[in-house]
């Protein structure tokens, strides 16, 4: 994890803006609770919603899935009672496998990014075709990469990830003194913070966790007082990245 940091004050808590839709603001907010209990308090202000859009899944004899989000295996589990889909699903990470088997499938996860989930799906030795439900909005293409490789696959998008403004309590927020730290965990979720506050005065020393090189190279527009970047792409790491944070940090 990388730090860039000029020292946070102590003070008897430190605010955490939470820019993810509610569900997933709410479950890390829950993790940072119970991993620094006592030292944080919560603003949630998500930058982004679900919806799912009703493109159809081509009838195929589908040999696994390719899941690169949580809203990708939700999308999958709804779909399942009504549309045929294959049991296996390769999953981009730890959270995305553990929807995906929640939903029924056989989840296998690479615990990683694109690049780890293409190199597993690789080693499984698994023909296509595979099918890749996906957002309207995405890094890459997969399925290309897959077939380029000689596995078919194809995508079908399920889900649009609609833009929200910054609401009124984070304005606030951002334009007080105190500094905030903000956890960002998708480069388009970076772009719009950077967006929203191109109108308001930012005044708050902002505090920067990325989970991605890609994440903090979209914020670098932006002041800061610190940031750090997750040594892999996953919740764990941004807990620890967190944690460096505060723990750069004289809290006082």
């Amino acid at each position: 994890m990388a730090i860039q940091s000029r020292a946070l004050p102590r003070t008897a808590s430190a605010t955490v803006l939470l820019t993810r839709p509610e569900a997933a603001s709410a479950r890390f907010a829950a993790a940072l609770e119970a991993r620094f209990p006592g030292r944080l308090r919560f603003v949630t202000a998500a930058l982004i919603a679900p919806e799912w859009v009703a493109d159809a899944v081509p009838e195929r004899d589908w040999t696994a899935l390719l899941l690169t989000s949580e809203t990708g295996a939700e999308a999958a589990g709804q779909r399942r009672p009504t549309t045929r889909l294959p049991e296996i699903a390769f999953c981009v990470g730890r959270r995305t496998a553990e929807v995906a088997s929640a939903a029924g499938f056989e989840a296998r996860g690479a615990d990683g990014d694109a690049a780890a989930l293409l190199a597993l799906v690789k080693a499984s030795g698994l023909p296509g075709p595979m099918l890749h439900l996906r957002g309207r909005d995405t890094r890459g293409d997969l399925a290309a990469a897959l077939t380029a490789a000689g596995i078919e696959a194809a995508s079908v998008i399920v889900y649009d990830q609609v833009a929200r403004p910054l609401s009124a309590d984070a304005i606030t927020l951002l334009q007080a003194s105190a500094p905030v730290i903000v956890p960002v965990f998708s480069p388009r979720t970076a772009q719009l913070l950077v967006a929203g506050l191109q109108d308001h005065q930012l005044r708050a020393p902002l505090h920067l966790a990325a989970i991605s090189p890609a994440v903090a190279d979209a914020l670098a527009s932006l002041p800061r007082a610190a940031l750090a970047v997750a040594v892999q792409p996953d919740a764990p790491a941004m807990l620890a990245a967190i944690g460096g944070l505060l723990e750069d940090s004289r809290l006082s």
